[in-house]
């Protein structure tokens, strides 16, 4: 989800919330205690230099029960980010606590900011070694034709 998908979303709501990849809500006391960009300039395994850009949203959440982010406060915050740090309007990721830091995709359901799994995966497979899905062949498209099926003595086996 793009910054500027975000931005919208918070023009509709009354109340900001997160939700988990399992369903749970992040509890509502939680802070965004940083809004960043974040520049990775790396080589994948195949040799390739690569220069990625994110915005970050971390989120936090503390012994302060009282404490809610309203729609407003956040697109100030937002805005803020937007001036001092010259964001684009690029892909948001947001990091939370859940026994690590956890990395996250984002998206919107209409009513909540839902916390997508994210997953590693090799950016140059085709020239690292990874082999190639072999395809899946079902046994039944094999017709009993000449040269398909085996017989007793017929050398296929």
């Amino acid at each position: 989800m793009r910054l500027s998908e975000i931005k919208t979303a918070l023009h509709n709501l009354n109340q900001v919330r997160f939700v988990l990849p399992d369903g749970n809500l992040v509890p509502i006391h939680f802070h965004i205690t940083e809004i960043g960009a974040i520049t990775r300039h790396f080589i994948d395994c195949g040799g390739t230099e690569r220069i990625e850009k994110i915005i970050n949203f971390q989120l936090w959440e503390a012994n302060d029960f009282d404490h809610r982010l309203a729609p407003q406060k956040l697109l100030q915050i937002i805005s803020l980010s937007e001036e001092k740090l010259h964001l684009d309007d690029l892909e948001v990721e947001v990091e939370y606590q859940a026994g690590t830091i956890g990395k996250y995709a984002l998206s919107f359901d209409g009513e909540s900011f839902r916390l997508l799994n994210t997953q590693t995966a090799c950016l140059a497979e085709d020239k690292c070694g990874i082999p190639q899905e072999k395809p899946k062949i079902k046994m039944s498209d094999f017709t009993s034709g000449e040269g398909t099926s085996c017989t007793p003595g017929g050398n296929c086996c």
